[in-house]
């Protein structure tokens, strides 16, 4: 709660003084009109006193008047501050998220960061403005109104106000069980959202296998789960209210009772009598509600937790406090005894050693496994490396400022990454602030430009999410011209063809050429037609390089590559001779 406080409720707390006192308005007008109980009965209905009723009925009226003027501002006030906590919440998560490194997500599912975002922080915003709202209004009202019914009758209020310390316990008893109950919802929330969106993303997969009745299976199963949790939580939250009606039942005839004695006694006036009912009835109001507000706060706090937890996650890559801005002039790449793993025992990368030569092209093969894509990932520093060090124009990569690093690095993968945008917003994702001229001069080195313009809307198209309105030909291109407005002087290719037909990778290996010209290139291919003319091939197994030498050397050699290449050939035949047989 104090960190609650300290790092999202006291900024705004000008504004939350501003409500106070719309609540303290609100509770002194509450007070005021059970005070004017006892002139109504005494003069009106027992003395018949015609000249009191305007103005006492002028006054009833303008304290109502106050106290809906007072009830607008604070709920304004503090619906802008819950909202406000929402906005900074989110922001600062973001923030946070958009720092950590490429592991916390692979470990991390998509639907649990964005329950976060939902679930959590609006359960925090609830809880704020629930508990504030309820312990400013409701404590000022209640506080109010039992002034004013020991100003009317101490005794009877002495008797009365037994009833809180009696539901003290059981309340905080329920609260605790409340945010356990929120905490597991809220989890619950989060795989829920992981599972839509897998199913949705996947929905191809899941009708060509006609796995929807399996889907609706487990979909209805966590369904059913979160239901149980609702009304675990629905119940919990009720269980107040039996205990606070009993309780106040209790109170109120006692005072009916003792009071009602005392009234035909004449120890005291049927007026003051009834203004005390009517302020006892109005606090039983407040008086639940501050029994329910501990519910409320621990479903708030339980999503604080989880908030919390999540901020306090540190990246596992940080930025050297020193860190020096990055100046690649030359662009050469070295790898020293690299060893890293992705898990404990299990080396991606054993010891291995190789140089990129400045402005060459070099191509990493090798079966699926082998470590290529692991050697991408750590040059941008993706991961960072278990031992050794990566080297870019000589300066350690873990030396350098990750924006630095990342502004002189550019990566097409064969897995795309387009935003549900238009082809413009996608393109111009390479560089911020560049021109329309810029744009199309990329698309059209990337041989985009000309189906571009035959979409729709040309570049003001919107591809669908991840490019789903594009075929696997465009989306490449779109990534290459993209990777061109960036113009960083090193590109990392991770085998960016291999899952296109032959006319896509016809165009996309010229696109890439452009691309290459004047750069340092590190490829991963697949197909090794691709790279037979690369500078220099170097031949990775089992995190190690096994062979290093261009294309002929290699197959001279009669080696692992002549091997592979071999083998890759005599596996296309087959598949080529089949393909025309079936076309005749």
């Amino acid at each position: 709660m104090l960190r609650l406080w300290r790092e999202s409720i006291r900024p705004y707390f000008g504004w939350i003084l501003l409500a106070i006192l719309c609540m303290a308005l609100m509770a002194a007008a509450t007070a005021f009109s059970a005070w004017l109980m006892e002139p109504v009965v005494n003069e009106v209905f027992i003395a018949e006193n015609r000249d009191i009723l305007w103005p006492l009925g002028a006054v009833v009226f303008l304290t109502f008047l106050v106290k809906g003027f007072a009830n607008y501002g604070q709920s304004v006030l503090m619906s802008f501050v819950g909202f406000r906590i929402i906005a900074d919440n989110q922001n600062r998560l973001f923030a946070h998220l958009a720092r950590m490194d490429i592991g916390f997500f692979h470990n991390n599912s998509t639907g649990k960061l964005i329950s976060r975002f939902t679930v959590d922080i609006n359960q925090m915003r609830v809880a704020v403005s629930n508990v504030l709202t309820g312990f400013g209004k409701d404590v000022l009202s209640f506080a109010g109104l039992t002034t004013v019914m020991f100003l009317k009758d101490w005794q009877l209020a002495a008797i009365s106000v037994f009833v809180f310390p009696l539901a003290a316990l059981p309340v905080l008893r329920l609260g605790r069980r409340m945010r356990k109950v929120t905490a597991n919802t809220q989890e619950e929330m989060g795989l829920f959202t992981t599972l839509l969106e897998q199913t949705f993303q996947g929905i191809r997969v899941v009708k060509a296998y006609g796995m929807e009745g399996y889907e609706k299976s487990r979909i209805g199963d966590i369904v059913e789960r979160i239901f149980k949790l609702n009304l675990k939580s629905a119940r919990t939250r009720s269980m107040s209210s039996p205990i606070m009606e009993t309780l106040g039942g209790a109170a109120v005839c006692v005072v009916i009772i003792y009071g009602g004695h005392r009234v035909i006694a004449g120890a005291t006036t049927s007026g003051a009598f009834f203004s005390f009912i009517m302020a006892l009835l109005l606090a039983y109001e407040p008086m639940k509600r501050l029994a329910n507000l501990n519910s409320s706060l621990q479903e708030g706090l339980a999503g604080a937790q989880r908030l919390f937890a999540l901020l306090d996650t540190e990246p596992a890559i940080l930025e050297k406090p020193n860190a020096a801005e990055l100046t690649v002039v030359k662009g050469e790449i070295r790898l020293e005894d690299v060893r890293f793993s992705y898990t404990h025992g299990r080396p991606a990368l054993n010891g291995i050693s190789l140089e990129v030569p400045a402005g060459k092209r070099v191509a990493l093969v090798g079966a699926s496994g082998a470590g290529k894509t692991t050697i991408l990932n750590l040059i941008p520093r993706f991961y960072d490396v278990d031992d050794g060090n990566v080297y870019l124009d000589g300066v350690d990569v873990r030396d350098v400022t990750f924006s630095s690093l990342f502004a002189n690095v550019a990566l097409v993968s064969q897995e795309i990454t387009l935003f549900d945008d238009t082809v413009h917003a996608n393109i111009a994702y390479g560089r911020a602030g560049a021109s329309d001229d810029e744009i199309v001069e990329a698309a059209r080195n990337a041989a985009a430009h000309d189906f571009i313009l035959d979409l729709p809307n040309g570049y003001d198209t919107l591809v669908g999410e991840q490019g789903v309105k594009l075929s696997g030909g465009q989306r490449q291109r779109l990534a290459i011209a993209r990777a061109m407005l960036k113009n960083a002087p090193v590109l990392l290719l991770d085998e960016a063809t291999s899952a296109l037909d032959t006319e896509s990778e016809r165009q996309v290996q010229a696109a890439l050429v452009k691309l290459m010209a004047g750069r340092t290139t590190l490829v991963i291919a697949h197909r090794l037609s691709t790279v037979t003319g690369a500078d220099l091939i170097y031949v990775i197994d089992k995190g190690r390089v096994i062979e290093q030498g261009g294309h002929e050397a290699l197959m001279s050699q009669g080696g692992a590559y002549h091997r592979l290449y071999n083998l890759q050939f005599s596996e296309d035949a087959p598949l080529e001779d089949a393909a025309r047989a079936a076309d005749a």
